[in-house]
């Protein structure tokens, strides 16, 4: 916290007051003029010494379960702002800072009424937490589910030319498909890229002379078109295969590059609306248990 405060943690009862006012006045004596606010806390029915010898280990357990999903909730956030590439946000608590809602804290009487059982609070407390952890889990599993597919195709689009989607390199002046010719692309290493092209021709009878065209360059690959006789395909793809060069098999179809572009763009737009409903749930849910997390606090000092 970029401020130093002192919090003072007193019952909620009027023999309260001239005790706060006594330790207001000596701690300010040694504080360095210290900020010191009173945190307001109401009597609670802790019931008997046994019952609250039981619940003493439960509530140091529930304590540390609660405070391991506030830094999931936080480390969430902050993962989604930088991927988001947004400047980090102040987290708030019922819409104020954290540090103002702790020095200002009020017992929630509507969500732990202080005429309930102290075990049947915390118990309340730990099923609260447990379900927002639950709702954590499945919404960035949803979340990275889609940026998984949107990364594998990306990866496929931008790998290298012997695994990499050739549909967006590949136009549809670019093949030739009759009765008896067709277009075959072919992956040759650059370094051999001479050799493809003093060789091509020969490595099977009826191949169109002077039909290899290159469309594409990467760091490693070229990609060729070549045409030929339908029926000495496979003999030219055995004999490509033998000097080193990859036949990828393609077929264009307009009508799947279309689909594939609907479904990488339909993939980004639920990426982004994901991770935007994930981040203010986050926002939210993050508030929640830090409200819960102080709750718990004053219930452990009660033990």
């Amino acid at each position: 916290m970029a401020s130093r405060y002192w919090v003072v943690s007193l019952p909620v009862q009027n023999s309260a007051a001239s005790v706060w006012n006594r330790l207001q006045e000596q701690i300010s004596k040694h504080s360095f003029d210290t900020p010191l606010y009173r945190f307001n806390i109401p009597n609670l029915r802790v019931g008997t010494l046994d019952s609250l010898l039981a619940l003493s280990d439960d509530l140091v357990k529930s304590n540390s379960f609660v405070e391991s999903v506030s830094h999931k909730i936080r480390r969430q956030i902050e993962e989604l702002e930088r991927v988001s590439g947004i400047e980090s946000s102040s987290l708030s608590v019922d819409g104020v800072p954290v540090d103002t809602y702790l020095t200002r804290f009020v017992w929630d009487e509507a969500k732990y009424p202080t005429m309930s059982p102290l075990r049947e609070i915390v118990d309340g407390i730990h099923t609260l937490v447990a379900k927002i952890e639950d709702d954590l889990k499945v919404r960035v599993a949803e979340y990275n589910n889609v940026r998984s597919q949107l990364n594998a195709i990306n990866r496929k689009q931008s790998g290298s030319l012997a695994v990499r989607d050739l549909s967006n390199l590949v136009k549809p002046e670019d093949i030739i498909t009759s009765e008896h010719l067709v277009t075959l692309l072919a992956v040759v290493p650059k370094y051999s890229q001479k050799d493809w092209l003093a060789s091509y021709e020969t490595l099977t009878s009826y191949v169109v002379p002077r039909s290899s065209k290159l469309l594409y360059e990467d760091n490693e690959y070229a990609l060729y078109t070549v045409t030929l006789f339908g029926r000495v395909a496979d003999n030219f793809r055995i004999a490509a295969r033998e000097k080193g060069f990859q036949i990828r098999d393609f077929e264009y179809s307009s009508e799947a590059q279309e689909s594939r572009n609907q479904e990488l763009e339909k993939l980004v737009h639920d990426q982004e609306s994901l991770r935007s409903s994930l981040l203010q749930w986050c926002y939210t849910s993050y508030g929640e248990v830090c409200s819960t997390f102080l709750h718990e606090i004053y219930s452990i000092n009660l033990s």
